[in-house]
């Protein structure tokens, strides 16, 4: 592994080895399979996702874009509803949703988790049945709780006492009656990185079990008339491979659902223990098939719920990125190759791409891994260890810290990133002004537009500075 270095870690001894899990492949131009969408195929050296060419849809729709397989993403997600039979499954609307994955999921017998009034918009526009959305968020306004209450959302997650006053005030203005989940932090460190683990003590969301706090929040919603209360809700964090994590949670969770019927006389109908299933970005990535996950999470709880002599509430899950996630792929144009001269007589080839950060902000925010392939053509070229580079003005505008890639990769050619389903355009900017890529959907050989590509007239519509 790199060591320490003064001028940063790219410096370090051995960080022209890349990382000690990515390995030179024997063949470049070859795909590996975990990494893409179902689709994914190459011929002579041209990636072709949904039976369509990315060089065609280039040619038809320009660069960058994100590429959603249609036939990918609803195969995964009937595949967690399936091996979830039983559970309520909740698709993570932060991850990426439009109008058209909100009718992929209604179609397909998904629920929908929202955390803001913005996707709650997206989910009232598509016509998704609002009874199978939650609405979740550790600051939601009163504006978005009055539409909540309005559009009569299946259960709102409440984070704190004083969202469960503003919800309670609101039910009884309308004379409505609303279906809550209390999110609690049951102090389990999940092994990833700091930011997306939740479910530790010190950090913004939920009720902690240990403090009080979440059986206190449990009387104040069983005492306002507007609540009816259906359960407690668990998240333990994001891009977990099994289901190990979860057995402590599911315990202390579990735990506090029985003392609530044995002290308060509510047996609470419902419990969400999350999820956050993670995917394969790299080969370093193992993750588990849904099967796999629902007969683990499965086992947890219903062995606790023997232990205690208490009656399995009905479940949900919250597979998080595992749906979107592998579906979509972001293919852009290389601009330069540029060969840095580094401490020691070493090079680094720096491959930069018409994108970056605005449409990928994951590497620099959480050091995320990812990989890429040349996507355009064959190479004969050996492997070369590269960093694919975005075009702002950052240093660490770094979209794949290190692949291999053919040597001779050169301006005009097409680099695909495979994985970047989740979290990529649904957190995209316009920094330096960049115009947000569109998201194109592909199946059987055709692109549709699921979401177009931003114009300089939309950069400028909210700019009301000149008369």
């Amino acid at each position: 592994m790199p060591t320490a270095h003064p001028s940063g870690w790219a410096h370090a001894d051995g960080a022209l080895r890349g990382p000690h899990w990515l390995r030179e492949p024997a063949d470049a131009n070859e795909l590996v399979p975990a990494l893409w969408s179902r689709t994914a195929t190459k011929t002579d050296g041209v990636l072709s996702v949904g039976g369509v060419p990315l060089t065609e849809l280039v040619r038809e729709h320009g660069s960058p874009a994100f590429v959603l397989d249609e036939d990918d993403f609803r195969t995964r997600a009937r595949a967690f509803r399936d091996a979830f039979a039983g559970y309520e499954v909740f698709y993570a609307g932060k991850a990426f949703l439009c109008t058209t994955v909100a009718r992929w999921l209604a179609e397909d017998g998904l629920s929908l988790d929202v955390c803001s009034g913005g996707e709650l918009a997206v989910a009232e526009r598509a016509g998704f049945p609002m009874e199978r959305v939650g609405f979740h968020g550790n600051n939601k306004t009163v504006r978005e709780l009055e539409r909540a209450v309005d559009l009569g959302v299946g259960r709102v997650v409440v984070d704190s006492f004083a969202e469960i006053e503003r919800l309670a005030a609101l039910t009884a203005e309308r004379d409505r009656t609303m279906g809550v989940m209390i999110r609690v932090t049951a102090g389990v460190e999940a092994h990833t990185h700091e930011y997306i683990a939740t479910a530790h003590e010190d950090q913004k969301f939920g009720f902690s079990i240990a403090s009080g706090d979440a059986l206190e929040a449990v009387r104040r919603v069983l005492t306002a008339p507007g609540l009816r209360l259906l359960g407690l809700h668990s998240h333990i964090g994001s891009q977990i491979f099994d289901t190990s994590g979860f057995e402590v949670a599911a315990r202390r969770v579990l735990a506090l659902h029985a003392r609530v019927a044995e002290e308060l006389g509510t047996e609470m109908p419902e419990m969400d223990l999350g999820g956050g299933f993670g995917i394969a970005y790299t080969t370093q990535d193992d993750p588990s098939e849904p099967a796999q996950l629902a007969a683990g999470m499965s086992e947890i709880v219903d062995h606790e719920c023997r232990a205690r002599g208490i009656s399995r509430p009905r479940l949900s899950i919250e597979p998080g990125r595992a749906i979107v996630g592998p579906s979509m792929c972001t293919v852009y144009e290389v601009g330069t190759v540029k060969e840095v001269a580094l401490d020691g007589g070493a090079r680094r080839s720096y491959v930069s791409v018409d994108g970056g950060m605005s449409d990928n902000i994951r590497t620099a925010l959480y050091d995320a891994d990812y990989s890429a392939t040349l996507a355009s053509r064959a190479s004969e070229a050996s492997p070369t260890l590269a960093r694919v580079v975005g075009k702002h003005c950052e240093a660490g505008d770094i979209v794949v810290k290190d692949e291999f890639l053919p040597g001779d990769v050169r301006p005009g050619d097409l680099v695909a990133v495979p994985g970047t389903g989740a979290y990529c355009r649904s957190m995209a900017s316009n920094y330096n002004h960049a115009l947000r890529p569109p998201v194109i959907g592909v199946r059987d050989g055709k692109t549709f537009t699921v979401l177009r590509r931003e114009t300089e007239a939309d950069l400028l519509a909210t700019d009301v500075g000149v008369a």
